[in-house]
């Protein structure tokens, strides 16, 4: 099966996610201000934190995000967080709620690590499991994990290893159907869940 897309297409993709991901974080330069202050007014540790995700072609990356959790409860570490996941400030709530804890997400972007759409890169813990028990999972990475996918956008947030093999399936029909105007219609549903406050 040929997964690839037009190079002449993948070069817009590229062009689109460096232009929205430089804009964004302009535009939210008030936000990310505010956050920052906050986070740092609730509690002592980093405002952003770093974690190890899989990539396109397995290649190992840090992915960026606000810190949504109190300090010292190893939110880096592989532990996956519900939404009563007692760890999770109550700023770090309202964040997720809003997707607003992925905003450094572009930094990823911009560094080449990341696209604006495509399916969620998980941890090497979780990645491992996943393959074990669904092979076909390898082929998400034949191309950049992204900011937000047809598998969040249908399905939402996955905790468990059985959650992420059920958005597994959309992602695939993504990997499957994938275009400029699929992207643009997953991009219309994520403002959607973040305006409304559906994230996790």
């Amino acid at each position: 099966m040929n997964f690839s897309m037009e190079r002449s297409r993948e070069n817009l993709k590229t062009i689109i996610d460096y232009s929205v991901s430089i804009i964004s974080l302009i535009l939210l330069i008030p936000v990310i201000v505010i956050l920052t202050v906050s986070i740092k007014m609730t509690g002592k540790g980093p405002v952003i934190y770093s974690q190890k995700r899989i990539g396109r072609n397995g290649k190992v990356f840090c992915l960026y995000k606000f810190r949504s959790m109190h300090t010292g409860d190893k939110e880096g570490t592989h532990l996956s967080s519900g939404k009563e996941d007692k760890r999770i400030t109550r700023l770090g709530r309202f964040m997720r709620k809003h997707k607003l804890d992925e905003i450094p997400n572009f930094i990823n972007v911009l560094k080449g690590e990341m696209s604006i759409i495509g399916p969620r890169p998980e941890q090497p813990f979780y990645f491992d499991q996943i393959v074990n028990r669904e092979p076909r999972y390898r082929q998400l990475h034949l191309i950049k994990p992204g900011i937000t996918s047809w598998g969040q956008v249908k399905y939402g947030y996955a905790s468990s290893v059985d959650e992420m093999i059920i958005r597994m399936e959309y992602d695939l029909f993504y990997l499957e159907n994938r275009s400029l105007g699929f992207d643009l219609k997953i991009a219309k549903n994520t403002i959607g869940i973040i305006f409304r406050g559906q994230g996790i």
